[in-house]
């Protein structure tokens, strides 16, 4: 039986990475804003073209990161 933390392991933690990214933008795409690394809070009202290029970045990556996740796991034990 694999231990309480076995998702922080291996290649789980990129899964787990990318997978708190996509819902992190699921959660601001709802809420209106965005938490932007370089300028802070941005919010979809006041800078839409800024907040909708945030919020596409998360995506990409949360998807780029189970991408290299599945990759990983199914093509390499192949």
């Amino acid at each position: 039986m694999p231990g309480p933390f076995w998702f922080l392991k291996g290649p789980y933690i990129v899964f787990t990475f990318g997978a708190a990214l996509l819902f992190a933008g699921l959660v601001w795409t709802y809420t209106g804003k965005a938490w932007d690394r370089y300028r802070g809070w941005v919010y979809r009202a006041g800078e839409p073209k800024r907040f909708w290029w945030t919020v596409a970045m998360y995506y990409l990556v949360g998807i780029g990161l189970i991408g290299f996740f599945l990759y990983k796991i199914h093509w390499v034990s192949n």
